[in-house]
């Protein structure tokens, strides 16, 4: 049957790209993309290549076929993570992101111009899908060269794919997302580069690089994160999972933070030793470690991996409400290094029940890509940002409605901390935060330390308002708003602050977050008793239980309130403290703009000012 692509009802520019196309293959299903990312259905390898004037073949990866799916690998180590300036604003609408013209010193209407031509001469695929949710995203399509097939099957999972029959007709894409990647070569000096171009009642982005993270998932994100900024709401940076304890008492946590703050973590179990107990922390200097023991922890009933919509028609009862923005999750495997550290996800991956799609992992035609078998991004060096998308239909204990969000949690990679070496690893397991200081962790949204996901950066890193700002196409301030918004009108959620890697001397992976889940979840909707609490030293952590005890074991002051540390001790705690003092007062200086919602500035201002915990308590009701 010939599939008309008339029938997407493309806008006027596109329409004449497919028009002038001879070859365009529209696509209606993911096996389709899966036999092309191949090479063909008989075929189980194939080179993803394009021959460019004065560059000559450049492959930019090598595609398998294996029993579990594709697994994809880039020649260019740089192109296995996201570059986190890859997004540009190519339109003259406000944004506070830097433009093409500013960056390229010509407008985007030329190179779009001509990527355009480059369309209309490449053999293409074509398909639509709906962005978000259904119902409340909107239409949009996907164009991209026909041998990069692996690109499209990885958008499909992620979002989805509309077979072409059920393509109604009042299909009115508000969305195209173009790929063209060898202008990466000729025009942007080899970097990832996705350019947004929003144009009345269309948002265009330009992909020129085949790496998903910027140029799928984020792309998505941006035109979600568009959509909410004209409509009033926002599409949360986030994981969310429901805990059910061992006494049936569920509790729903959403977990926000930059890439790497432990979003995929939370929906995991904890990750035990052989024989079974919990590494909660080994001290860096001294080499002792602490475990916990506990035979039963919390089921686990997932519900958003990285992007969820917090769009006002689900808001009720005085708590956030959110729904899973997408159909696939693009899960980090870095720490799963060898079989038996996860065997929930190397199960679920190794034997899934439709091709899942590998990136940055070994595996040879035909056999089985493994997540804990990491491509090496040197001799001896794995890359740290092996992924694998898996669809949200076949994870088990899947939450698919609307849900209510009883905590909200934010966390921030931490380095070590100690007398020798203050830093801002300053964090106990978990502190307690009224609703105006969460708030303000979401405007500054620092990136943190050693992060997995991204290229390199130094030091503390803001990714801005909600972690999402490196995906937002508009203004800071905006979206600032948005989110105020949103605590205002979720009363009865509760907020708290969680780090990840390090705990003044003690390395601890992902264990606070984990132990954080198994206490809280086990608390349910009990209040902490103002006795039971403790203010940080450094007011812009809240408070800190002074002890807790799970299943029966209590765990040491010093995981709480880390300048009780001996290798820590007060004068370093302090130096840390300033360094996030001074880091927030320079992040948020941007947002004391004119149009701040009046009551943001008072918050703001109390923390350049390095307020109390009480005086940011008394700025917004909340409870603990």
């Amino acid at each position: 049957m010939t599939r008309d692509w008339k029938r997407y009802h493309p806008p006027k520019d596109l329409a004449a790209v497919l028009k002038g196309n001879p070859e365009v293959q529209v696509i209606s299903t993911a096996q389709e993309l899966v036999d092309l990312a191949c090479g063909g259905p008989e075929s189980s390898k194939f080179e993803v290549a394009y021959h460019i004037s004065g560059y000559g073949k450049m492959v930019e990866a090598n595609v398998v076929r294996t029993r579990n799916g594709l697994a994809v690998n880039y020649l260019s180590s740089y192109m296995r993570r996201r570059d986190p300036d890859a997004m540009v604003i190519g339109d003259t609408l406000p944004t506070d992101h830097e433009t093409f013209e500013h960056i390229y010193g010509y407008p985007f209407s030329q190179l779009r111009e001509r990527a355009l031509a480059w369309l209309t001469e490449n053999p293409l695929i074509l398909y639509g899908y709906t962005t978000g949710k259904p119902g409340l995203g909107q239409d949009a399509l996907v164009v991209a060269p026909a041998n990069a097939g692996f690109f499209g099957f990885g958008l499909s999972l992620l979002q989805g794919i509309i077979p072409y029959e059920d393509i109604p007709a009042e299909f009115a894409p508000k969305s195209v997302i173009y790929v063209a990647p060898t202008f990466r070569y000729t025009d942007l000096q080899g970097k990832q580069v996705v350019v947004h171009n929003r144009t009345e009642g269309l948002h265009e982005v330009f992909a020129f690089n085949l790496y998903p993270g910027p140029s799928a998932k984020k792309a998505v994100y941006g035109i979600l994160l568009n959509q909410g900024e004209k409509e009033g709401w926002v599409t949360a940076h986030c994981s969310a999972v429901r805990v059910v304890t061992p006494y049936d008492n569920a509790v729903t946590i959403m977990h926000e933070g930059a890439s790497g703050a432990g979003k995929s973590e939370m929906l995991e179990h904890p990750h035990r030793e052989d024989d079974g107990r919990l590494l909660y922390g080994e001290n860096i200097i001294t080499g002792e470690q602490r475990l916990h023991e506990q035979p039963r922890t919390c089921s686990l009933q997932p519900v958003a991996d990285d992007m969820a919509m917090c769009h006002p028609a689900l808001q009720h009862n005085g708590k956030l409400t959110i729904t899973d923005a997408e159909e696939a999750w693009f899960v980090r495997t870095n720490h799963i290094t060898h079989y038996g550290t996860d065997l929930n996800l190397e199960r679920l991956t190794a034997n899934p029940p439709e091709p899942l799609l590998f990136l940055n992992i070994n595996a040879a035609p035909d056999g089985f890509a493994m997540i804990w078998d990491h491509t090496l991004d040197a001799p001896g060096k794995p890359c740290p940002n092996p992924r694998v998308v898996i669809p949200r239909r076949i994870i088990p204990n899947i939450v698919n409605d609307p849900i209510e969000i009883d905590i909200r949690s934010f966390g921030l990679r931490t380095p070590p901390c100690t007398a020798e070496n203050p830093t801002y690893g300053i964090l106990g397991f978990f502190h307690i935060l009224p609703p105006a200081l969460a708030w303000l962790w979401r405007l500054v949204a620092p990136r943190g330390y050693d992060n997995p996901s991204i290229l390199d950066t130094k030091g503390l890193a803001s990714e801005g308002v909600g972690s999402y700002w490196p995906f937002a196409t508009g203004r800071r301030v905006p979206q600032a708003n948005l989110l105020l918004e949103q605590f205002l009108h979720s009363p009865h959620t509760r907020y708290v602050l969680t780090p990840n890697q390090h705990v003044g001397a003690w390395k601890v992976g992902f264990m606070p977050q984990w132990l954080m889940r198994e206490y809280l979840a086990r608390r349910g909707s009990a209040r902490f008793q103002p006795e039971s609490l403790r203010e940080s030293r450094c007011s812009l952590l809240g408070e800190y239980p002074h002890q807790i005890t799970i299943e029966g074991r209590a765990f040491s002051r010093w995981f709480f309130a880390v300048e009780t540390q001996p290798e820590v001790g007060i004068e370093a705690y302090d130096q840390g403290a300033e360094i996030l003092y001074r880091f927030f007062s320079k992040v948020l200086e941007d947002y004391l703009t004119e149009d701040l919602n009046p009551l943001g500035r008072q918050i703001i201002e109390c923390c350049i000012e390095q307020g109390s915990v009480s005086d940011y308590r008394a700025f917004i009701p909340g409870e603990v």
